[in-house]
């Protein structure tokens, strides 16, 4: 029997009075919450925990926000990353990219430029007209996570960036759309490449959404792609939905040199757009709504 000044059994680090134990006797939203830790590894955030993550993700949907408002023909994505380690330091936040994985990630934000399907490393090339480039932002704030992206044209890009941008962006809105308790997490991916196999686009299946909040990466996985994944949602769950949608063929490539950027195999354009979400007890929020 756990007692009032164990740990809680969902792994936050907290007692277990501080953390689930007040949700545990005032509903019964408490056995749901020790069924998910049990059954899928999932921790449903309780209101402290929600609180804390809103304001990490707001914290990160601004900055994103700023960040992209720079990102323009002529500044290298190494100036869009000091610009948002600068946004950083003065909200007091930490920048979960930095330092994060093997090797090491070695800047604070990915900016993934063209057929860079994701975690693009920041340099100093400056951006040219024509470019189009996803900017990812993760932060970390009083101990709590936020994790949102979105796509920048830089100039006049071609009719097959726009597209795939357009589509992108659209299979995020669609997924958002038909999230609520009891749905299965399959049916985001299932709404996701109908979209875009019906518009000429295929879905990246080397990397999905993913629980986010208490850590930076944490259960469940959100598959955008068709799959098999019958967990149904709850209140309290919070998580990624970032579909990767590629204007070609969905493989894609890590860089040997670098072991991070991942480049699609037929070199044409990938496109990214990303919220972090919470289920309610009648639908969702947008936590990271700009």
């Amino acid at each position: 029997m756990i007692g009032r000044n164990d740990p809680c059994w969902c792994g936050s680090g907290n007692k277990w009075k501080k953390c689930h134990f007040p949700l545990e006797n005032s509903s019964e939203s408490g056995a749901l919450a020790q069924k998910y830790f049990k059954t899928y590894g999932i921790v449903l955030k309780n209101t402290k925990q929600i609180e804390g993550i809103k304001k990490a993700c707001r914290l990160t949907a601004q900055i994103l926000k700023a960040t992209c408002s720079m990102a323009k023909e002529g500044i290298t994505t190494n100036e869009l990353n000091t610009f948002a380690e600068k946004l950083h330091a003065e909200a007091g936040a930490k920048a979960a990219p930095l330092g994060y994985g093997s090797p090491p990630f070695p800047k604070s934000i990915c900016t993934s430029l063209n057929e860079v399907i994701c975690h693009g490393i920041p340099n100093d090339v400056p951006l040219q007209n024509g470019d189009f480039l996803n900017i990812d932002v993760s932060c970390i704030l009083n101990g709590f996570f936020g994790d949102c992206s979105a796509m920048v044209a830089i100039g006049e890009v071609s009719e097959e960036k726009k597209r795939v941008m357009d589509v992108s962006l659209e299979c995020l809105t669609r997924s958002i759309a038909i999230l609520r308790p009891g749905l299965l997490i399959c049916e985001i991916g299932k709404t996701i490449e109908d979209y875009a196999t019906a518009h000429q686009c295929s879905v990246v299946n080397q990397f999905v959404g993913h629980g986010v909040g208490l850590a930076f990466h944490e259960p469940p996985e959100i598959p955008h792609h068709y799959n098999q994944n019958k967990t149904p949602l709850a209140p309290g769950m919070i998580f990624t939905i970032e579909p990767m949608i590629n204007a070609g063929v969905r493989s894609g490539h890590v860089d040997a040199k670098d072991q991070w950027t991942v480049r699609t195999d037929d070199s044409r354009p990938s496109a990214q757009w990303e919220h972090t979400v919470l289920i309610t007890e009648d639908g969702y929020e947008i936590l990271t709504k700009q």
